[in-house]
């Protein structure tokens, strides 16, 4: 356990936005599955809907560092041509 109190501060911050990348990345997680979910029950109107949902879910999160910007595009690049995969 640290003695100092900066070394102790540093501990306590690390803990908040460990905990805040650990929800963000999980409420990701949910999106995407819901999303492919709309894509089973092949439901074009509400999978383009539920896609507007996730790629904004991915660029928030790219936006704030939890995962790689080049990850978030993959990602979406992904889900779009399962979509268009399902409208076509």
């Amino acid at each position: 356990m640290a003695n100092i109190k900066s070394a102790k501060k540093r501990i306590k911050v690390t803990q908040a936005k460990t905990m805040r990348n650990t929800m963000i990345k999980s409420s990701l997680k949910t999106t995407i599955k819901k999303f492919e979910a709309v894509l089973a029950s092949n439901d074009v109107a509400a999978a383009q809907e539920s896609f507007k949902t996730v790629v904004k879910a991915l660029d928030m999160a790219a936006s704030k560092g939890i995962i790689h910007k080049n990850k978030a595009a993959k990602k979406k690049s992904r889900l779009a041509a399962k979509l268009n995969g399902l409208s076509a």
